[in-house]
């Protein structure tokens, strides 16, 4: 009975005829969203700048130079994590042919080899130059490339929400491990530190629903304390033995000795820290404030966006924060970098309409939106008319793209690691979006030469 029922399967689904049907999936996956962001992609210019070998040795190496752009840009278009993004390639066709990859009867069984790639392309990211490579291939689609608008977004890092207390207990924690290991491999015994107590007190603590003053200051006192303890414990313990460590130990070291003398500066002296650290792990990361309603304060990169015919464009990417009304200048540059032609509108938000930013447009004939200073001209009607066309499509077209970019293309929380390969998985998302919006203009032409 069952001999019979997978002869039957066989013959419903005939994988094994004919080179597998593999003319006629390529046709479908074609009709498909993917298949437009597949062609809207120039993927030899992309190659050629990322400089990516076609063979070598390594896991990595089993996809094409084209196949690991094409993972990168399918993590974002899938939406899910790399265990699922290879558990879907494996079983997906579709994902196969953008991927340039035919496994048959194969499967990928490494989950981390999207990792790996990840790690390998942010080294040699450029984004002015894959931009500009981008710019040209969609240009035929672009209509009005004198006009554009900028704004600003902040795309969040995944990092639990970090108070005083949870930093410090995250650095004497870690500390306290790493002490541990090398006590034991030193054959030295470790000095007493009631940790055990500490971590009882701190899990009560973090389970309070209302966390007083008084509790607070008394938890962070206790925990410089404990962390000034083993600091000076583990300075002792490499100046009498010579011990070779990780690069990676010193870094966090060096990180938790910073977060020491942050937060004892401001337990003692209520200064708040310059470039303040807010993650053990990931301490490029800084407090942008923002000054929304829901979210003062977020943890992530921060990026100036230029939109040109609802296409977007990295202008600045920094961890740090910065004012966005200072990138008004470069953003006007980097555009007509790109289209080869002046600007002659531009939107911005109220924050860019500073006075040496005005006289800028104003120098070069560009017409924005800002709100008019002194009294009235002659024509204010028709300004006022052509300010809120501008300011309409900032608002809708510009700030839509960020809410759809973060819903849609895997940009909401940003699961890389480090800073390299942060910015490179918000790279691919941001153009992950352009490609779909360029390939579905690309296949409305077809059709209306077709008709």
């Amino acid at each position: 009975m069952k001999l019979q029922r997978i002869s039957e399967l066989q013959h419903t689904f005939s994988f094994l005829s004919s080179t597998e049907q593999l003319a006629a999936y390529r046709e479908r996956f074609f009709e498909s969203d993917l298949g437009k962001i597949y062609q809207a992609i120039p993927w030899d210019e992309l190659v050629r700048e990322f400089g990516s070998k076609p063979c070598g040795k390594g896991p990595g190496f089993m996809f094409s130079p084209r196949g690991r752009i094409a993972l990168m840009v399918l993590k974002h278009h899938a939406g899910c994590s790399d265990r699922k993004l290879i558990e879907q390639l494996n079983s997906n066709i579709d994902y196969q042919f953008f991927c340039d990859i035919h496994l048959g009867l194969q499967r990928i069984t490494n989950y981390k080899i999207v990792s790996q790639i990840r790690c390998e392309l942010s080294r040699v990211l450029e984004i002015d130059a894959l931009e500009k490579v981008f710019y040209t291939h969609w240009k035929p689609y672009i209509d009005e490339a004198e006009k554009a608008v900028v704004d600003a977004t902040c795309y969040e890092s995944e990092v639990r929400y970090p108070t005083n207390q949870k930093l410090l207990w995250e650095a004497v924690e870690w500390l306290y491990k790493a002490l541990r290991r090398l006590c034991r491999a030193l054959k030295v015994k470790l000095p007493r530190s009631k940790y055990l107590k500490w971590k009882k007190r701190y899990i009560g603590y973090s389970k309070m629903r209302k966390k007083t003053i008084k509790k607070r200051r008394s938890l962070t006192r206790a925990l410089l304390r404990l962390l000034e303890k083993f600091l000076s414990f583990e300075k002792q313990l490499l100046k009498v033995h010579s011990v070779e460590l990780p690069k990676r130990y010193y870094k966090t070291m060096y990180t938790i000795r910073k977060v020491y003398r942050q937060q004892w500066n401001l337990f003692t002296t209520g200064e708040k820290p310059k470039g303040r650290i807010v993650s053990i792990g990931k301490d490029y990361l800084r407090p942008i404030v923002r000054g929304k309603e829901i979210k003062k304060v977020e943890f992530g990169a921060k990026v100036n966006k230029l939109q040109i015919d609802g296409i977007n464009f990295i202008e600045l990417i920094s961890f740090d924060n910065f004012n966005e009304g200072t990138r008004l200048k470069s953003s006007v540059y980097k555009a007509q970098g790109l289209t080869r032609r002046r600007l002659k509108v531009l939107g911005a938000d109220a924050i860019y309409a500073t006075n040496a930013n005005r006289r800028f447009v104003t120098r070069h004939g560009i017409k924005t939106d800002f709100k008019p200073k002194g009294p009235k001209g002659k024509h204010r009607k028709q300004q006022a008319q052509l300010k809120g066309q501008i300011t309409k499509e900032r608002a809708s077209r510009l700030e839509g793209s960020f809410g759809k970019e973060k819903e849609h293309y895997h940009l909401k929380k940003i699961k890389a690691k480090t800073r390299a390969t942060e910015i490179l998985w918000i790279f691919f998302g941001i153009h992950t979006a352009n490609c779909l919006e360029i390939g579905r203009r690309m296949t409305g032409q077809l059709h209306q030469q077709a008709a």
